[in-house]
């Protein structure tokens, strides 16, 4: 599998509403970081849906070396 472009290096800081549904990029072309706007499109690359729980404020990988989750692990720092 190709390697993702990295969005940016450091996370995006998000207010994410409890009950919506987000579509994370993993590919790393999306004009709409950190989430998916179908720029993967022929390619390997697929979302990563998930159902938000509570209404918080959380770190999303923009590196996308964070083998497709959605949340910052520290990875960029490896970049």
């Amino acid at each position: 599998m190709a390697k993702a472009t990295i969005a940016g290096a450091f996370p995006k800081q998000i207010e994410l509403e409890a009950g919506k549904t987000y579509s994370y990029c993993t590919c790393g072309e999306s004009k709409n970081q950190p989430f998916c706007d179908g720029a993967h499109a022929g390619t390997d690359f697929k979302p990563v849906t998930f159902k938000q729980e509570v209404t918080e404020k959380k770190a999303l990988c923009m590196c996308k070396q964070n083998n497709g989750s959605p949340f910052c692990n520290g990875a960029h720092s490896k970049i």
